[in-house]
């Protein structure tokens, strides 16, 4: 039986406008479906990271907004110089331990391998450890997918361990790779976050 939903998942799923230098996180919304579609074309059909189709978004954006009225899902629409490039979110939020999941996050092509992901982890784990007090924020990967481990990696993530044959995605068991940064590391972890965005 899942707990009764409390004011502290209520803050957890909460999604104010986070803002850096040229990124933008805001609360998703049904009409966000047309310009999440278009940013999606050419990113989909990852056999290890799934992305939704441009004709499943508003299925999407529905699911992980019927998880945010539950109180376990934070989504965010990610927005680079007022284009939407993506989107990403608190998941898996356990408020009581006062931990999330930074996951199902995906970026336009062109946007990938820029300044957009690791200013987007930025500002996500400044809310997290800042104002929402966390004292982990969790990261998982598919196994083969490198090039989201060395992207979690960079951040400086460190590796919990591997959870074997834990999930069966598209008929496929999936190994996965979990990661977290702590409290105590927030601040090394943000400091290197800065200096790699000043040089990007």
């Amino acid at each position: 039986m899942r707990e009764p939903y409390t004011d502290a998942m209520t803050e957890f799923a909460a999604t104010p406008p986070l803002t850096g230098q040229r990124v933008r996180l805001r609360g998703l919304h049904e009409s966000d479906e047309a310009a999440l579609a278009r940013a999606a074309e050419g990113v989909t059909g990852l056999w290890y990271a799934p992305v939704p189709q441009p004709s499943d978004m508003a299925a999407e954006i529905a699911r992980r907004l019927e998880l945010k009225v539950q109180g376990l899902m934070a989504p965010y629409v990610i927005e680079d110089e007022k284009s939407v490039v993506g989107m990403t979110t608190f998941m898996n939020i356990d408020a009581a331990n006062r931990r999330v999941e930074s996951g199902h996050t995906w970026i336009a092509r062109e946007a990938q391998g820029s300044h957009v992901n690791p200013e987007t982890k930025l500002l996500l784990l400044t809310r997290a450890f800042e104002e929402l007090d966390c004292i982990a924020v969790e990261f998982r990967a598919h196994f083969h997918n490198f090039r989201s481990r060395r992207a979690i990696e960079k951040l400086g993530a460190k590796r919990d361990g591997v959870l074997r044959s834990h999930r069966i995605v598209s008929g496929v068991l999936r190994d996965t790779a979990v990661y977290s940064i702590t409290a105590a590391e927030w601040p090394t972890v943000k400091l290197g976050l800065t200096e790699r965005l000043a040089a990007l």
